[in-house]
């Protein structure tokens, strides 16, 4: 499956990997599950609350981890390490994953008292009770991204070049759901998450840079090909006629 490193080497690393998980669960599982316990027996009426919050970032951080991972694979970064098929087959699954919780997260929206949503207002965009504006931008952005992840699944029956086009919404998606997260996130002003949002947007935009400027400079030794091309089957038609010229 992954190139460049032996097989031998990556039984090793994830036997190694397995064994330090089991011990570490085996030592701290009794005063996890106790500690997990208590809170949930004292925070239940808040744990909607709770779900909604990791919910919403887990989503944010799949949907980041898909439109970079795309990023490195059309800039064939990857290619070195994974099969394209694999390293497609990831990204597609990182989106599935980051709909899901996006899902998750506008579902028990409608079941938290603090700010409690109705159906209508989980699907319609800016009619909802708490910062209409920003949430229905989140809204946007989840639906940009089942109209991106749906793509995946008539690739065949659009093409390639359609399905590259429809493919771009996802930058939008991206940029949506990073200003719903930034204006209507509770934890938004919070350090961790400032700097969480920044890496992402930087990464991105960096990423997308990159692309931006393999491609310019690919259509350029294309057309540069083309052009040379073409000079050599002009240079080449005139020497016929130069020579059928002489030879009349």
């Amino acid at each position: 499956m992954y190139q460049g490193m032996h097989p031998q080497t990556r039984l090793l690393r994830w036997t190694l990997f397995m064994t330090a998980a089991t011990l570490v669960i085996a030592a701290t599982s009794g005063a996890a599950l106790d500690t997990v316990v208590g809170w949930i027996t004292q925070e239940h009426d808040r744990l909607p609350w709770y779900v909604t919050r990791i919910s919403a970032l887990l989503a944010y951080l799949a949907l980041t981890a898909s439109v970079v991972y795309g990023l490195l694979l059309s800039t064939r970064i990857l290619d070195r390490i994974a099969h394209r098929a694999v390293s497609f087959t990831l990204h597609q699954d990182l989106a599935s994953i980051g709909l899901a919780l996006a899902l998750v997260h506008a579902a028990v929206l409608m079941i938290d008292r603090s700010v409690p949503f109705s159906p209508l207002e989980v699907v319609v965009p800016f009619i909802g009770p708490y910062r209409p504006l920003w949430v229905g931008i989140g809204q946007i952005a989840m639906g940009l991204t089942i109209v991106v992840l749906v793509s995946f699944y008539v690739r065949r029956r659009i093409g390639p070049k359609t399905w590259r086009q429809v493919h771009y919404l996802s930058f939008l998606a991206f940029l949506a759901a990073t200003v719903h997260g930034l204006m209507a996130g509770t934890d938004s002003a919070a350090s961790w998450a400032l700097t969480g949002y920044g890496i992402a947007l930087a990464t991105v935009l960096l990423l997308l840079t990159y692309r931006i400027l393999v491609s310019v400079a690919a259509r350029r030794r294309q057309g540069a090909s083309a052009a040379g091309a073409s000079g050599a089957a002009g240079r080449s038609a005139s020497a016929r006629q130069d020579a059928s010229g002489q030879a009349a």
